[in-house]
């Protein structure tokens, strides 16, 4: 497999419908929303998917879920510890921080990709001298935005049972669930070849990684986000033809451009999308799965 050999950008568009696509812990898990009123789902949302559908597929995962492990290991450094080389290098009084970074990255596409700060300390045993290492990944994603500003639906919930036996609270203890009804959000990224190099991240693992930009939301489902209500309708990819590329990520993010066929635009269906001609950069346009 060679080190990626061009410099790609990309762009997704997606839809929510009657979900919330990223809730807010410090606002009452309310959809993510800017001061402008434009709803948004965080870069840290969108890579946790990312990682959910390469480990679907089958991919070997350093930060996975808990409620999606695949192995037994319940801390990033137990999983780090079951692999025999790192072990050793987390127990070594003269532990190699290049080395380290290096066996993690062969180990787990998602280090590789997105990079990963291990902060392990020694082994109190052997007095090992533990491990600080900080890797820089290639693949960088933006926070997805939506086109126009979204509007909110609170509704109150009821809980039909009492948690605990004998508790003073009734059967019809309240809560809140929050969603947005409709909106289309654009999300952006680049992958950077010198940091490719670093990280031995592959023309495949780009590839890897535009699948899983395809079926983004698949096996994704959730009460907040009901199988159907998350939709990825295109990814737009950029390959350039050289290391650095023809043109900055910025020129050709903005290269991606929508007007809205309605006033009061409800979906995908509502906008149309262009893209404008770069001189020597085609787009591969795809289409959600």
């Amino acid at each position: 497999m060679s080190t990626l050999d061009r410099k790609v950008d990309f762009a997704v568009v997606l839809s929510v419908t009657k979900a919330n696509p990223n809730g807010d812990p410090l606002n009452g898990n309310r959809p993510r929303q800017n001061y402008d009123g434009y709803g948004e789902v965080s870069d840290v949302a969108i890579k946790r998917k990312i990682r959910n559908r390469l480990q679907d597929v089958g991919e070997s995962i350093f930060v996975q879920s808990n409620d999606r492990k695949s192995d037994a290991h319940n801390s990033l450094r137990e999983r780090a510890d079951a692999n025999a080389e790192l072990e050793k290098i987390l127990k070594s009084k003269t532990a190699s921080n290049d080395d380290f970074a290096r066996i993690a990255c062969q180990e787990w596409i998602d280090v590789r990709s997105f990079g990963q700060v291990f902060a392990f300390k020694g082994d109190k045993a052997d007095k090992g001298g533990g491990v600080s290492v900080g890797v820089r990944g290639p693949v960088s994603i933006h926070t997805a935005t939506s086109i126009d500003p979204i509007d909110i639906t609170s509704m109150q919930i009821t809980k039909s049972v009492n948690s605990e036996p004998g508790s003073a609270r009734g059967s019809d203890t309240m809560g809140m669930k929050h969603r947005v009804d409709t909106g289309v959000y654009v999300f952006y990224g680049s992958i950077n070849t010198q940091l490719a190099e670093k990280t031995g991240f592959t023309n495949e693992d780009a590839w890897k990684i535009k699948q899983a930009l395809l079926t983004l939301f698949e096996n994704d489902l959730s009460s907040a986000r009901p199988d159907g209500s998350m939709e990825v309708h295109k990814v737009y990819w950029w390959e350039h033809t050289s290391k650095l590329g023809q043109y900055s990520s910025a020129k050709v993010h903005r290269s991606l451009i929508w007007e809205r066929l309605k006033d009061e635009p409800k979906g995908f269906g509502d906008y149309s999308f262009t893209v404008l001609q770069l001189d020597g950069l085609k787009v591969e346009i795809l289409d959600g799965v």
